[in-house]
């Protein structure tokens, strides 16, 4: 996993030309005139979704992993805590579903970070997340989460 803001999205450009297209995309859109829903970047293999909500208690949350997707969480607005962890040789308390390429993990987070407006979080198939989370009370979040596919 990797937490920074999108001010220092260029040193990462070396994980390949599909994070460059990420980062690209979200230095480039004024996602305060975009509506939520789902955005193609390029096609299947890398799409945005834009989402507004509120904030949760991490006690009614688990931790979410994927398969065929790495998740770029960037905050357009608002803050959240985002709880993560390593994916070891815990079991899964809700199976993999293939077709929404996720699962869901039991366990308390290790790790909480603080993320607010231009920071974002790389959550790769090997991270646990756990994203939503209310840091003193509920609170508005805009939130764009990109995902690139692994292949």
């Amino acid at each position: 996993m990797i937490i920074d803001t999108l001010q220092n999205a260029h040193l990462y450009f070396g994980l390949g030309a599909k994070f460059e297209k990420a980062f690209q995309y979200l230095a480039q859109t004024d996602f305060a005139t975009v509506q939520k829903g789902k955005y193609e970047i390029e096609g299947q293999d890398i799409f945005a979704i834009v989402n507004e909500y509120d904030t949760v208690d991490a006690t009614t949350e688990q931790m979410e992993s994927h398969k065929k997707y790495i998740d770029v969480q960037y905050i357009v607005s608002g803050a959240e805590l985002i709880g993560h962890d390593f994916l070891l040789q815990q079991a899964p308390s809700q199976a993999y579903d293939a077709e929404k390429d996720f699962m869901l993990w039991g366990e308390t987070p290790a790790f909480f970070s603080k993320l607010e407006k231009g920071y974002f979080a790389i959550f790769f198939p090997t991270d646990l997340h756990m994203p939503n989370i209310r840091i003193a009370a509920p609170a508005a979040v805009k939130k764009v989460v990109i995902k690139i596919s692994v292949n």
